[in-house]
């Protein structure tokens, strides 16, 4: 077993980390794969606005979170700006959701998705008492529909190929101040 550790440190050493994202860590040389947080935000902006009716009785426009590394909980932060509108509200309210979520690695399509989502707040201004309860219904709901395993990264084959040839596969997700780092553990003996 340190036969074959040594072996995959000196592979990552000798080549530099290559030139993917993929590199050995600083803290005890572990391997680990870099996503910065601009990267994250990018993945997020292109699969919004979304859009959702409520039964005909009102409709919701979440523009895209802006998001924040949260390193001292290992978690993501979001806040989404709100539009609601429809028959129930008889106009149109501006709010935000603020969130925060952990994440997880899917290996069936080597992504990183949001997890164990949690609604921190929702907010809106000069909304009336009715109108706002059922908001108050409805968006922890909405939160989860528009953020739960949405997908913030896909790793590519080429990110893997190295790791995949020293017999490691990706493990923790770790966030730090400026993205996350994916640790590589050993695959498990066959």
């Amino acid at each position: 077993m340190k036969r074959r550790l040594l072996l995959t440190m000196t592979g990552w050493l000798a080549l530099g980390g290559s030139a993917c994202s993929a590199r050995p860590n600083a803290r005890g040389g572990v391997p680990g794969y870099t996503v910065s947080a601009e990267q994250l935000q990018q993945a997020v902006g292109k699969r919004f606005p979304l859009r959702y009716p409520v039964g005909g009785l009102l409709e919701l426009q979440v523009q895209a979170p802006r998001l924040r590394m949260l390193p001292e909980l290992n978690r993501l932060g979001a806040e989404m700006v709100v539009q609601a509108g429809g028959p129930a509200l008889r106009r149109s309210y501006s709010g935000a959701f603020d969130l925060d979520f952990g994440l997880r690695y899917e290996a069936s399509d080597q992504t990183v998705r949001a997890h164990q989502l949690r609604v921190n707040s929702l907010r809106f201004a000069d909304l009336p008492p009715g109108p706002s309860e059922l908001l108050d219904t409805y968006g922890p709901a909405l939160a989860e529909q528009a953020l739960q395993e949405l997908v913030l990264h896909q790793l590519r084959a080429q990110d893997l190929a190295l790791p995949d040839a020293m017999g490691l596969q990706p493990g923790s997700i770790t966030v730090t101040a400026r993205g996350l780092t994916i640790g590589f553990i050993a695959k498990p003996p066959r």
